[in-house]
């Protein structure tokens, strides 16, 4: 009950920010009210949610995954090279989806038997699916991908990209998973007390793979938005993402050390540097400012949530 009021008041708190920051905005600019610039706002953000999702469930554990971006692009290139030799739609997707839960399964798989610290296994796996997707395309993107792909990755309904509901519909299936499950409850320990979880008789191997393995299906379907986005794959495609998908894990309110995940936090993380990289188009203000500017933020939000852990330690 404590963690959970914890979790809501970081959430509240992490919102209330945005609003503030909102607020500030449309009285400054009065053009961030606009419903089309939202849309875009939430558009633009559709897949960086799908990172930080999948980013948030491996630091649960105690993990975390730098390969990410590099899955993304792996998985995304797969799928345009199956479309451009003539596959359909829904299989050169289906083939992206899996593609990217078997390279994360690799990650887990190689971390849970080796017992090498996964920042070294997903750093190393990162150069080595990305050196693939260069060896695949030759440097060279794969462009002009049939309509019927495009109308799915990024058509609009309802006056939005299609990407914007996979990542509602993700987020909606993950926090059942991660709140009401016994999946949920075992990777928090996981994270928490492995050893405990081990003694109990769980196969922690299996449960870190598939967390790993999910963490990969997140990134291909960010591949397949971002794709139909720019109806291109490239190799470069995710480039450091992973980063950016950390700094909303920590600002949203998870442990970087594990064994506890804010998931409301996380997302409404995403939509806070969303909306800063956003201020900055409209105040005209130089992009070079937004690294500034989120890792003083994040930095202030590991030092707040550091000093509360102290505090309810000493309390506790």
């Amino acid at each position: 009950m404590k963690i959970r009021l914890q979790r809501n008041i970081s959430s509240l708190l992490l919102l209330l920010f945005c609003i503030m920051l909102a607020f500030f905005l449309g009285l400054k600019t009065g053009k961030f009210f606009d419903p089309v610039n939202l849309i875009n706002i939430s558009e633009a953000n559709s897949y960086r949610i799908l990172l930080a999702i999948a980013m948030m469930v491996v630091i649960v554990t105690g993990g975390i995954d730098l390969s990410i971006g590099s899955i993304l692009s792996l998985s995304a290139i797969i799928m345009a090279s199956l479309l451009q030799t003539g596959w359909t739609v829904p299989f050169s997707v289906a083939m992206a989806l899996l593609s990217g839960t078997a390279l994360g399964a690799i990650n887990g798989a190689i971390i849970s038997f080796s017992r090498i610290n996964a920042f070294i296994i997903t750093l190393s796996t990162s150069f080595l699916f990305r050196g693939m997707s260069l060896i695949i395309t030759k440097g060279i993107p794969i462009t002009k991908l049939p309509s019927a792909f495009r109308r799915f990755a990024s058509g609009k309904s309802l006056g939005m990209e299609n990407g914007v509901f996979f990542a509602l519909i993700s987020v909606v299936l993950l926090a059942l998973f991660f709140y009401k499950t016994r999946w949920g409850h075992y990777i928090a320990t996981l994270g928490g007390n492995e050893e405990a979880l081990r003694r109990s008789g769980i196969n922690t191997k299996a449960y870190r793979l598939s967390v790993f393995a999910l963490s990969g299906f997140f990134a291909a379907l960010a591949g397949i938005i971002i794709t139909g986005r720019l109806n291109s794959a490239e190799a470069n495609a995710g480039l450091n993402m992973e980063m950016d998908a950390i700094c909303a894990v920590i600002m949203g309110g998870t442990l970087l050390r594990g064994g506890k995940g804010n998931l409301p936090g996380t997302v409404i993380a995403v939509f806070l540097l969303g909306m800063i990289r956003n201020a900055l188009t409209l105040l005209s203000i130089s992009s070079y400012y937004q690294q500034f500017i989120t890792g003083a933020i994040l930095l202030t939000a590991v030092l707040l949530a550091e000093f509360r852990e102290r505090k309810n330690r000493v309390a506790g």
